[in-house]
């Protein structure tokens, strides 16, 4: 396997520990494995592929790990028919913890009509077998929260999928930081205690409770501090409309703007990648006005 000076990104085999159910439309899963002596979280919003096997196989089906070449097995893993080869989704790391053992958790969004790493975690046991291709050094393209040095407060919009990303990045906020974080998740139950020493005011944008859309919470809301950093992320519609309204509205500098896409109503993550990336494009113009 190649060493992290070489590759920031490795493949890494893991087995569940144990689960936990967070709230309706959470599962929390734990791994552990030997391979995590290597795996080294950047925090934040620190992202990471998810291999899992299909219903009947014992782990996911995947070309041999030990070669060097990243894309070559991720190629290979691609030439596979798609009934056989592991299933893949991107997932956020929530949390790693070396002390006393190596773990990792994920935090699954569930749901009733929800995909196979949806049905994998809500049926996932102790000893189930996973692959990630994750992060070997701290320091890597998978954390897309980068604070500016000259940032002297923050903004956080996230729906239930963007949950887990949302709440680490509370976590790792300095101490005092100005934070103004909107959560829209579809249920009461899916409110979570959140940990900070930032200065931080929490609005939880309930579905079921008929709370506003977040764009129209965000709209009416003040933009802490002078130099405000935005990190936006979830369903990829949703995303588009406030980045547009911070740029476009609001006249932010689209630098200090970052927008994740997580998902898109009515598509597969498979099929995401397959359909042009309409929030990209959407940068794209903002630059060119």
């Amino acid at each position: 396997m190649t060493t992290a000076e070489t590759a920031p990104f490795q493949f890494f085999s893991l087995q569940v520990d144990r689960t936990r159910r967070l709230g309706p439309s959470l599962v929390r899963v734990t791994f552990t494995g030997e391979d995590l002596e290597g795996f080294a979280a950047g925090g934040r919003d620190q992202s990471l592929s998810l291999f899992l096997p299909h219903p009947g196989q014992e782990a996911p089906v995947l070309p041999p790990l030990d070669d060097p070449d990243m894309y070559g097995i991720l190629g290979a893993w691609r030439a596979m028919p798609d009934d056989v080869r592991a299933v893949m989704r991107s997932y956020t790391v929530r949390a790693q913890r070396t002390d006393p053992v190596n773990e990792v958790d994920i935090d699954f969004a569930v749901h009733e009509d929800g995909g196979p790493a949806c049905r994998w975690a809500q049926h996932a046991k102790p000893g189930d077998r996973v692959v990630v291709l994750g992060p070997a050094v701290a320091d890597n393209t998978g954390v897309r929260f980068r604070l500016p040095e000259d940032a002297d407060s923050v903004l956080v919009w996230a729906d239930e999928t963007a949950l887990p990303a949302a709440s680490a990045i509370l976590e790792w906020l300095p101490a005092e930081t100005r934070a103004r974080v909107f959560l829209e998740v579809p249920y009461s139950g899916d409110r979570t205690e959140l940990r900070t020493e930032a200065d931080a005011t929490v609005t939880w944008l309930v579905r079921e409770e008929g709370a506003p859309s977040g764009l129209e919470a965000v709209a009416g809301a003040e933009l802490p501090g002078e130099s405000p950093y935005v990190w936006i992320a979830g369903e990829s519609g949703a995303v588009k409309a406030l980045r547009r309204h911070f740029v476009r509205e609001r006249g932010l500098d689209r630098r200090r703007v970052t927008f994740v896409g997580y998902w898109r109503k009515g598509l597969s993550e498979d099929a995401l990648r397959e359909v042009p990336d309409e929030t990209a494009q959407d940068a794209e113009g903002d630059a060119a006005q």
